[in-house]
């Protein structure tokens, strides 16, 4: 990621009104948090060393991430059981809901079969509330984050068992 798109990414972060942003690619980890006011903090993790100022930040570290930690940090997988089962990932980045609103019954549950363009959550981005519609027909084996909680662009939600 070059600096001009790390600063681009600042300012829509800081204009969206989010407190944290967090992007994570095999390469490198961004974190871009924003306080009260016009005080902003990014904190950039990367494979090769850089040492670049960003202009537009109150506050930028910089930081090496060896790559042996970087596989320590992700979630380790049976990869065995894994195989067989698609994941449905979070097209955006928001706050993960089950249900469409508190009293309702969740959209799906453990166990339950789903069809493609079934809605199988919602995630709110900037108070807009986005549903998220299943590309596969199957079962739903796993439900991977708790409802009302943060999630990251691309970050697994669901494993569904296709067959």
């Amino acid at each position: 990621m070059e600096l001009k798109e790390i600063q681009n990414l600042i300012k829509f972060v800081a204009k969206s009104g989010a407190s944290e942003v967090k992007l994570e690619t095999e390469d490198f980890k961004i974190t871009i948090k924003t306080g009260n006011g016009k005080e902003e903090t990014t904190i950039i993790h990367q494979q090769a060393p850089v040492a670049q100022v960003i202009p537009d930040a109150g506050q930028a570290v910089v930081q090496n991430v060896p790559a042996a930690q970087t596989q320590a940090e992700t979630p380790k997988e049976a990869s065995k059981e894994k195989d067989n089962y698609v994941t449905i990932k979070s097209p955006i980045i928001g706050t993960f809901y089950r249900r469409p609103s508190p009293d309702k019954a969740p959209f799906v549950k453990v166990g339950d079969e789903i069809n493609t363009g079934d809605t199988v959550c919602i995630i709110e981005a900037m108070k807009l509330f986005n549903e998220v519609e299943s590309e596969i027909s199957g079962k739903v084996v796993k439900i991977l984050i708790e409802d009302a909680s943060p999630v990251e662009f691309d970050q697994p939600l669901f494993l569904v068992d296709p067959s």
